[in-house]
């Protein structure tokens, strides 16, 4: 597959997810909640409470964050991690996403560096015939996924918009992350209805992503602590792209309030060529 930088053909998530070099991880093809313990009294609506965590994230401001991406097609599975940092406040953020080692069990590949911001996403050492010191530049609206798999972890703030289309939330019970006390919920979200809800920032990519995806049913695992605010949580979504691929995508938030600085790239910077699979 030939991706062109400003001429990117929407296509199935699937052709997404391979388009940054997700295809080397493919090929390989090869978390913190505990026991709930159900005995605290949950909130008269919980699905009104996990909708709710988007907004409470933005007056947070920001914080540090963990990511896992697991691909799995037939027997086969894979693991993409991320860390870095995102403000909710501006809808930036920043990654260094690690690859695993490819089929032939060569050390991993280089650290991606991503840019998270409204409508975009940069990348640096893509690799596919990309120039080490030049950036990619993805325009997240055009995705049939809306960066929710493309860059091999879910957009922070994105994993945190889709939750205004929870519904069908049950509580769980409480439980801990990262050593703070969480009540953990389960349920489903919409993709379309999280789209009408979203932050003006987020609405094209979720736009993009519930016209692209078969299903716009996503289940989803969230732990929120005791002011509200989402620690952890897994989305799960499903595609067809050459059989069915099953994504189970987690999101960590921890160091609240930690100051998040994304620099973009200068113009002279984004490579302009041909992007190859």
């Amino acid at each position: 597959m030939v991706v062109h930088q400003h001429r990117r053909r929407r296509g199935r998530p699937g052709e997404a997810v391979l388009a940054f070099g997700v295809a080397a991880a493919v090929a390989v093809m090869s978390g913190c909640g505990g026991a709930a313990s159900g005995d605290d009294r949950p909130p008269a609506d919980p699905a009104e409470t996990v909708r709710a965590a988007a907004d409470l994230l933005t007056k947070t401001g920001s914080a540090q964050v963990r990511t896992a991406m697991e691909m799995a097609s037939g027997g086969t599975r894979v693991t993409i991690r991320g860390e870095g940092g995102v403000d909710f406040k501006n809808r930036m953020g920043q990654l260094l996403v690690m690859l695993p080692a490819d089929a032939a069990g060569k050390d991993e590949h280089r650290p991606i560096t991503e840019l998270l911001v409204p409508g975009a996403l940069y990348m640096k050492n893509r690799g596919a015939g990309v120039p080490d010191d030049k950036w990619v530049r993805v325009d997240t609206t055009t995705l049939a996924d809306g960066n929710l798999v493309t860059g091999g972890a879910t957009d922070p703030v994105a994993a945190a918009e889709l939750l205004r289309g929870a519904q069908e939330v049950t509580y769980v019970g409480e439980t801990e992350v990262g050593g703070a006390k969480v009540r953990h919920y389960r349920g489903t979200t919409d993709i379309a209805r999280a789209a009408r809800s979203a932050s003006p920032q987020v609405k094209g990519a979720l736009e993009a992503a519930a016209k692209g995806f078969g299903k716009d049913t996503v289940p989803f695992d969230v732990y929120l602590d005791e002011e509200g605010r989402m620690r952890k949580v897994r989305h799960r979504f499903t595609y067809v792209n050459n059989g069915v691929i099953d994504v189970s995508s987690t999101t960590l938030l921890y160091g609240f309030g930690t100051p998040v600085t994304v620099v973009l790239p200068a113009s002279g910077d984004i490579y302009a060529g041909k992007i190859a699979e």
